[in-house]
């Protein structure tokens, strides 16, 4: 497996637990938008928000093997994922997503994505990045203080994105680091400071919430 690919498993694991705290009350919650690239830069009640990230999960299989979306029908994953639980349902995505991900080895292999095609690292960066800033994003509108990454994940994100990060950020993907940064950091705040995303944002409990 890949290092990109390890990466990834551990971003999954990340995510489906952050998921897993989701309650009923909690779906109406706004969350602001992740990116600011043009089609990514809206925000969302969580429920639309975590069921566009199962319908991502669902294609890593077929993609991972080599196959377009053509070949899947570009509408089989359309539609509501995540039924009455949605923990249950993110889980079962997440595990065939995982699974194809530990059998990649060569990180130079084409993937077929909706918007052409790609080297299956460049994929997975993609990937890992918006896990990680969608596990954090959700723990902290659920009330959590902690960033949920672990150590090990954000090393990995910080070590694999910084020498790219003005890239990341022309593209949108990336906001402008937030500086300076303290030496002794943990490598979670590191990472997300470098995104420039806040680790410890003073979000109010039920924010954005509709009425």
């Amino acid at each position: 497996m890949i290092r990109e690919a390890e990466l990834f498993v551990m971003a999954e694991q990340v995510l489906v637990e952050v998921i897993g705290r989701i309650r009923h009350e909690h779906w109406r919650i706004v969350v602001p938008a992740m990116f600011d690239m043009p089609g990514a830069d809206l925000a969302l009640r969580m429920k639309p928000l975590v069921n566009h990230y199962a319908y991502d999960d669902s294609w890593v299989p077929d993609l991972l093997a080599g196959r377009t979306m053509e070949d899947v029908g570009k509408d089989r994953f359309d539609g509501d994922l995540l039924g009455s639980d949605a923990a249950a349902a993110v889980a079962r995505i997440s595990g065939p997503a995982c699974a194809a991900a530990a059998e990649v080895t060569d990180g130079d292999a084409i993937v077929h994505c909706s918007f052409g095609d790609v080297a299956a690292r460049d994929y997975f960066w993609q990937l890992n990045i918006a896990r990680c800033f969608l596990a954090h994003d959700v723990a902290m509108h659920l009330g959590s203080r902690a960033c949920p990454l672990t150590e090990e994940l954000a090393r990995g994100m910080w070590e694999g994105t910084a020498p790219q990060a003005e890239a990341w950020r022309s593209i949108g993907i990336f906001r402008e680091p937030i500086e300076p940064v303290p030496a002794d950091v943990s490598w979670r705040d590191r990472f997300l400071m470098m995104a420039g995303r806040d680790p410890h944002p003073l979000v109010e409990h039920w924010p954005s919430r509709s009425r």
